[in-house]
């Protein structure tokens, strides 16, 4: 019987979910911290033949998978696979696996909420009135703006469904458009025409930095940014200056470069973002479907049966 082990089970989820139960009768270890770097995951998954990941940070680069030899998948609770070395892990003949579209409709629902958010600027308001202050802010109305997206994935679609549902006009750019999820339009005019402007491709090589200074001078004055995928396809330096000098009308953010942010981050002090901590596909139901594929995906490598394979 296979080694399982889960190395960064950190704050828990699988080890008090229904879905841990399916793996009774294994041969598994569970840790409940994250590995302070690579040199502890290394140790904690070294003599592990499958690895199911829980937290982005542990980092799999080509140095820990060469000091682990037995190692032959890693089932990645998520759809990001940023964290794994991909062709490393392909040369070595390690699979990975992933638990694509589970999330899709909690994302969007977050993703809707954070537009919601930052038009209305439902924080700015509650703060105010906190105070005892009774402000009358001239906020957007969405019916009949447009909404644009990068990326028409799963939670893309899910987005442009309910961007439709108010009213919103859904434009799009994409790797590679069919369907009739949006009107489809070049990248440079999906930042020119959104009056909310969101991201929903995976981080990779290709992804890495796409959105930049350029971008932003594109976008109308009053338009919002919203980003509830990874952190790095956005460069944060670049975002942070447009919020501070209003360039952008505000922004509605779920993700960032460094997780969690750090102390004296800029975004602390701008009045025009809305934060929350990488949380957008966090719900119980999201939570035990993932987890589930996960095992599931375990399972079917196990008996030699197709999986949510990214490599």
């Amino acid at each position: 019987m296979p080694r399982i082990l889960v190395p960064d089970d950190e704050p828990a989820v699988m080890l008090p979910s229904m879905a841990y139960g399916k793996l009774k009768g294994y041969d598994v270890r569970t840790y409940s911290d994250r590995p302070s770097g690579p040199d502890e995951l290394a140790d904690r998954i070294r003599d592990a033949e499958i690895v199911i990941n829980i937290r982005s940070t542990s980092r799999f680069t080509a140095d820990v998978l060469e000091k682990c030899p037995k190692l032959r998948l890693i089932s990645i609770w998520g759809t990001g696979t940023d964290n794994v070395d991909l062709a490393a892990a392909k040369a070595r003949r390690i699979r990975v696996t992933n638990t694509p579209g589970v999330a899709a409709i909690a994302v969007a629902e977050h993703t809707l909420a954070l537009i919601m958010a930052v038009t209305k600027q439902i924080v700015q308001v509650d703060q105010q009135v906190r105070q005892g202050k009774w402000p009358r802010a001239m906020v957007t109305q969405l019916r009949g703006k447009t909404l644009g997206l990068i990326g028409t994935g799963a939670i893309g679609r899910e987005v442009a469904k309910l961007g439709k549902g108010i009213g919103m006009r859904v434009i799009a750019w994409t790797f590679h458009c069919q369907g009739n999820t949006a009107e489809w339009v070049s990248f440079d005019e999906v930042f020119r025409q959104s009056d909310v402007l969101s991201v929903h491709v995976r981080q990779s090589s290709a992804t890495l930095g796409l959105i930049r200074r350029e971008h932003f001078e594109l976008m109308k004055p009053c338009a919002i940014f919203i980003n509830t995928a990874r952190g790095g396809i956005v460069t944060e330096a670049d975002l942070v200056d447009a919020l501070q000098t209003n360039r952008i009308g505000g922004a509605g953010l779920d993700v960032f470069e460094n997780e969690p942010l750090r102390p004296g981050s800029p975004f602390y002090s701008l009045p025009n973002a809305v934060l929350t901590p990488h949380a957008a596909g966090s719900t119980p139901e999201t939570t035990e479907a993932g987890l589930a594929l996960a095992i599931e995906n375990v399972f079917s490598f196990i008996a030699g049966q197709p999986m949510n394979l990214v490599v």
